[in-house]
């Protein structure tokens, strides 16, 4: 006899589309955040895609290749405002270079993370504004440190959301 009862949570795996698409879908909402209509005289609102997306990264290592990095980065692109291809590199460079300490270093902690992350995003929005500025843009760098104070801050917040992320979408 066939049981039709409808099955419990307890005993369905998540699909390869909950495992890699909601990673995915985060990163995209977090790039998304740059049409939130915020009006400043400063840039404030951090990279939310950028570190949402070192926020996975560094959780889980092997979760994404590097080349994931370029549809994600134009994704970000399209509605940060930046010129076409620089999330794109700049992305793929930050990649590369967790890869990079992930060969180097035995072990890392939480405070290693966090300072690997904040270099990463204040490297990021500094680069940002340099290839701005060589588009004819003329604003001066120190514009950019309540981003960045905001930003170093947030990574941690950040981080723990992606973990709740990942524990329900291991557990649908």
């Amino acid at each position: 006899m066939i049981d039709r009862r409808p099955r419990t949570r307890i005993d369905r795996a998540p699909t390869q589309l909950q495992l890699a698409g909601i990673p995915v879908i985060s990163v995209m909402l977090g790039s998304l955040t740059a049409l939130v209509p915020i009006i400043a005289s400063a840039p404030l609102l951090p990279p939310l895609g950028f570190m949402i997306l070192i926020a996975w990264r560094l959780l889980h290592r092997t979760l994404w290749p590097v080349w994931m990095t370029l549809p994600l980065g134009f994704f970000d692109d399209m509605f940060s405002g930046q010129p076409i291809g620089s999330a794109i590199f700049l992305w793929t460079l930050a990649f590369l270079t967790i890869d990079l300490f992930d060969r180097r270093m035995l072990w890392r902690d939480f405070w290693q993370e966090w300072g690997l992350a904040a270099a990463l995003t204040c490297i990021l929005l500094i680069a940002q504004l340099v290839i701005a500025n060589s588009f004819g843009n003329h604003t001066s760098p120190s514009v950019l440190v309540p981003q960045m104070i905001l930003s170093v801050l947030l990574l941690p917040l950040i981080t723990r959301l992606c973990a709740r992320i990942d524990l329900v979408r291991r557990s649908a």
